[in-house]
């Protein structure tokens, strides 16, 4: 059988490799990977699994059959050798540098590949989005809020594309600030071709990403999806400009579906390229008529506290056992006690520090939940 000799059935092979390779298989995304980890417990082990036991996983023929394919034909670990010696990182559902943010989100992406790096103070991020057809009016919007982000800290993430996407990247960067460049297209195939410098500084500069493996060409049905990684990465999106047909709209719905906020800049009513942004106020989207509103929505002074505060106190092994039992849910101080088998005068001195840094909230008489 060639995958014995191909694939990832060649000595020890790197879990990530696992991954990789359902990344490359047509028809399991991310609801399909769920499900396969749940039934089989461990990627390998679903990766690994036999027909009669991947049917009984829910898979359909056809999918086993290109699975198949993949893990006969494809040597993955020489894949995934060449992609991490070409400088590209690759991140899982599994990594604890996965974006927090994006995690959240329905179906994130199971495999992101990122050139660049991706930061925790990246959490706090706006995505600015708009046309390609970008008016005069559009770019100067685009600039100021790009520029007035990166003067506080705050990363901008877009798309790369022509027109408001270039021009917020562009600002960003001749601001001194961060920028996360979400591609429709496998990472090594920029596009548009005019932009491979700005991606270079970008990698520098922040993180060029993509949940598509290398090699994936930019096919305009790739570009739909990837919108939802944009508004996923981010507290907000903010649309400048937009047709009624632009993509734009559709990272704006991705983001309202997210329960991200969404802004819109009003335009002329006139204008084709403010129909869309004029619609996504009718619709109930928060009119931006300036940076500040941003910076308001953002809470910029408690975010500046908690930024300082992490620097000057970093994460301690104590505080790392508290947050294993701490989630969306309120937990009392005594259960977490209980459970992390601290005495509950140091629980309770650690968890005032981590309010102070942002990594948890008080809610209700002592009891506690996470803030990611």
């Amino acid at each position: 059988m060639l995958g014995r000799q191909n694939g990832l059935n060649r000595g020890k092979m790197d879990k990530k490799a696992y991954w990789v390779g359902f990344n490359f298989v047509k028809g399991i995304g991310p609801a399909r990977l769920k499900k396969l980890l749940n039934f089989f417990g461990d990627v390998q082990i679903a990766w690994q699994a036999p027909d009669d036991a991947l049917r009984a996983a829910g898979l359909s023929q056809k999918i086993i059959e290109n699975l198949l394919q993949v893990r006969n034909h494809i040597d993955i670990q020489a894949k995934i050798d060449r992609i991490t010696e070409s400088g590209i990182d690759i991140l899982t559902w599994d990594d604890a540098s996965y974006p927090k943010r994006l995690l959240e989100i329905n179906q994130p992406p199971p495999v992101l590949y990122v050139r660049g790096n991706l930061q925790p103070e990246d959490e706090i991020s706006i995505a600015i989005v708009g046309t390609r057809r970008i008016t005069p009016y559009g770019r100067r919007v685009a600039i100021q809020l790009s520029e007035r982000l990166a003067q506080n800290g705050i990363t901008v993430v877009s798309g790369l594309a022509r027109g408001v996407d270039g021009v917020s990247h562009q600002a960003t960067l001749n601001a001194g600030g961060r920028t996360i460049a979400v591609l429709g297209s496998g990472i090594d195939q920029i596009y548009p071709p005019e932009h491979r410098n700005l991606a270079e500084r970008i990698a520098q500069n922040g993180a060029v990403v993509s949940d598509y493996p290398p090699g994936t060409p930019p096919e305009a049905a790739n570009f739909p999806p990837r919108n939802r990684i944009i508004s996923g990465l981010s507290l907000g999106t903010v649309v400048v400009e937009a047709g009624k047909t632009s993509g734009a709209l559709i990272t704006a719905t991705f983001a309202v579906e997210q329960g991200r906020e969404v802004f819109a800049v009003p335009g002329n009513i006139h204008g084709p390229q403010s129909r869309g942004t004029n619609y996504l106020i009718q619709q109930g989207a928060r009119p931006l008529l300036d940076s500040e509103e941003l910076l308001e929505f953002l809470d910029l002074d408690t975010i500046t506290k908690q930024r300082s505060a992490r620097r000057i106190l970093p994460v301690d092994e104590v505080e790392k056992t508290i947050l294993r039992f701490i989630g969306p849910e309120p937990i009392h101080i005594d259960e977490i006690g209980r459970q992390s088998g601290l005495p509950i005068e140091k629980v309770a001195a650690t968890l005032t520090l981590m309010e102070l840094k942002g990594l948890v909230q008080q809610v209700g008489i002592m009891n506690y939940i996470t803030t990611d």
